[in-house]
């Protein structure tokens, strides 16, 4: 299966601060002898727990690769996780698996649910502190939000997702909600989440969702394409040069 060619973020969870890496996918390798074990890739993909506690993983275009060789890492997901992952390809068509990997790194992502709507507590709970919306994208059945707000270091904040269910003209409308527990700090610094958008059911039709965000010039409403059967868009990656990621639950 051919790999299709793309940017993606370097976000290392577990470091604050780091260079920009730009890797590229390629997409002309036609059989096994095109791979090298001295090339490596860099993409945001979702972990997929199986019954034996392994797992495989899925990028944003459905590609399915199989960690056949895990450089010692010990990872084990209990549901759908959204990861950043350095890997090699080591093959092709391995076991119903589009390629199999040797992973030599893998970072979590912020992963959650859609939050349940609490009506006229929602400010109170879920908050409504402005945001730089520098990404966002829909990839592998997730909404993907890359951002940036003020952050002290001291204050971990709160994001979530939850669904609009005020309005009538439209099932497919969401609100991205940040509390930052007045967290004051002159820095902006990223915070990168994924929510699971598998209790939104578009019964196989393509649709616009719509998300609704506090951002520092206004409310917005951002709109992506959306369809639960299928991937029907994938964003580029975006080039960070300086990556500080707030601490967020």
């Amino acid at each position: 299966m051919i790999l299709n060619s793309m940017k993606t973020l370097n976000i290392f969870l577990a470091f604050v601060g780091t260079a920009l890496i730009t890797l590229t996918f390629s997409s002309c390798l036609d059989d096994e002898n095109s791979y090298s074990l001295d090339d490596m890739w860099l993409s945001i993909a979702t972990a997929r727990p199986l019954s034996d506690n392994n797992f495989y993983l899925t990028l944003d275009d459905s590609t399915s690769l199989w960690p056949a060789a895990p450089q010692d890492i010990y990872y084990q997901p209990i549901r759908p996780q959204r990861v950043q992952i350095n890997y090699t390809v080591l093959g092709d068509d391995f076991n119903g698996y589009d390629h199999a990997i040797k992973l030599n790194r893998i970072d979590t992502i912020l992963t959650k649910p859609i939050a349940e709507n609490k009506g006229i507590q929602n400010d109170s709970i879920y908050g409504n502190d402005p945001v730089d919306i520098s990404g966002i994208w829909v990839g592998d059945g997730f909404l993907n939000v890359l951002f940036k707000t003020y952050y002290s270091g001291d204050v971990k904040h709160f994001v979530n997702l939850i669904r609009n269910e005020i309005a009538s003209d439209t099932p497919y409308r969401v609100e991205f909600r940040h509390n930052a527990y007045r967290d004051k700090s002159s820095y902006l610094r990223y915070g990168i989440v994924a929510f699971d958008l598998s209790s939104i059911d578009t019964d196989g039709k393509d649709v616009i969702l719509k998300i609704k965000v506090n951002t520092f010039e206004g409310e917005k409403e951002m709109e992506k394409k959306y369809n639960s059967g299928r991937n029907i868009e994938i964003e580029p990656k975006l080039d960070i040069n300086q990556i500080c990621l707030v601490n967020m639950e």
